[in-house]
């Protein structure tokens, strides 16, 4: 987490409690019997939590199986999760997202003993000139983590940290649905941040034993490579080369396609993460129209995922897409044969549903823009085990504590 986010939250505080002196002291609170959701007693302690806090505590199993859930609950009816609204600050060339949602992962979607629920919010922009102007990143995040019961704000974590890690997490359930199931090499165009937890997520779901990067940064390549030789079989490659994996993770911000059919493999499932906003478009509209397409929210992707290009120009219609994929998670459409949670192919767990021989086949991409569901199911993984190895800095953030 930034200085500056941690100055803001001081001052925060400090603004409070001058205000709870103008206006007289707060009600008592009764604590006496009221929990955190991890079940140790409340002391109305707010968590703050950095981004090495966020790293140290991400655990991607458990956010992979979270992820999961969210895909789930969404699909089940049984999230909330409002369209991400956006303020354009074109005078800063820049803008602010807002990203709230609420589900309830029932104890039969998790590998958890029980079933939960969450809720929470991230606030992230995107100020291109930052870097060169202010010496600050192109994107930040803030989420806070609430409990759903009383609305007591749990934490306040790093959501850019946190982003990567969903990120990640939501390819890997991707890929476990749509890979195929003996997967063992990964190609990734784009040798940025994100690269790092596609390789981390991914590897948690398939064996992945050869791994190509291709970016025009030889620098970013080189500290790719240095960071998993000795895990992977890894080398820098041309974009064909990484398609031809059995794996491609694109996670590039171009507005121009530079992946095309002849660049990817007869079987390759691909995760394309690069597009967030409208314009962008990483995959040839050919390939996207050959292959078979899967996306995670059909508001968001049309309007600023993969396929927001040719579908605003109606060269991809809705009938040029498979589905969401919640509808593959839950089982009410067959993913790859012989993929999926509860397979053979890494997962662990049964989706209930035998699709084995009505999978599909061929050249398959996962849209993925990116949901606030995804954010608040990784806080929870975050803030629980943060909570649990006393993690991070509790301060009174509402002045309730005893």
């Amino acid at each position: 987490m930034s200085a500056a986010v941690v100055r803001a939250v001081i001052n925060h505080v400090a603004a409070a409690r001058e205000l709870s002196v103008a206006i007289g002291p707060a009600p008592a609170v009764d604590l006496v019997g009221f929990k955190y959701p991890s079940g140790k007693d409340c002391d109305m302690q707010t968590l703050l939590l950095n981004d090495d806090d966020v790293d140290e505590n991400a655990r991607m199993d458990r956010v992979i199986d979270a992820v999961r859930g969210a895909f789930t609950a969404y699909e089940r009816g049984n999230a909330k999760m409002p369209a991400k609204s956006y303020i354009d600050l074109p005078e800063y060339d820049g803008d602010f997202r807002s990203m709230p949602a609420y589900l309830d992962v029932r104890t039969e979607d998790t590998t958890e003993e029980a079933g939960w629920d969450a809720a929470g919010i991230k606030w992230v922009n995107v100020h291109t000139d930052n870097p060169a102007d202010h010496d600050l990143p192109t994107v930040m995040g803030t989420m806070i983590y609430s409990d759903p019961e009383t609305a007591f704000p749990l934490a306040i974590l790093d959501g850019t940290t946190l982003t990567m890690k969903r990120t990640g997490a939501a390819a890997a359930v991707a890929t476990d649905e749509l890979a195929v199931p003996d997967a063992t090499s990964l190609g990734i165009v784009g040798a940025g941040v994100q690269s790092y937890t596609q390789l981390e997520a991914i590897a948690t779901v398939r064996d992945i034993e050869e791994v190509v990067i291709s970016d025009l940064d030889e620098e970013r390549v080189a500290d790719f490579i240095a960071a998993f030789e000795d895990r992977f079989d890894v080398r820098a490659g041309s974009i064909a080369e990484a398609g031809h994996c059995d794996v491609l993770s694109t996670v590039t911000p171009v507005e121009t396609p530079i992946v095309g059919p002849d660049d990817v493999g007869d079987h390759t499932h691909i995760n394309a993460m690069g597009a967030d906003a409208a314009g962008k478009h990483e995959l040839d509209d050919d390939l996207l129209l050959d292959a078979t397409v899967v996306i995670d929210d059909h508001e968001q992707c049309t309007h600023s995922g993969e396929i927001n290009v040719p579908y605003a120009a109606g060269t991809l219609t809705d009938d040029d897409i498979y589905g969401e994929i919640g509808e593959i998670v839950v089982g009410n459409r067959p993913g790859r044969a012989g993929a999926g949670f509860g397979s053979d192919s890494g997962g662990a767990g049964d989706n209930g549903d035998d699709t084995d021989d009505a999978g599909v086949d061929g050249v398959t991409v996962f849209d993925s823009t990116g949901l606030a569901i995804q954010d608040v199911a990784a806080a929870r993984v975050v803030y629980e085990q943060a909570d649990d190895n006393d993690n991070g800095y509790p301060f009174d953030l509402l002045g309730l504590a005893e």
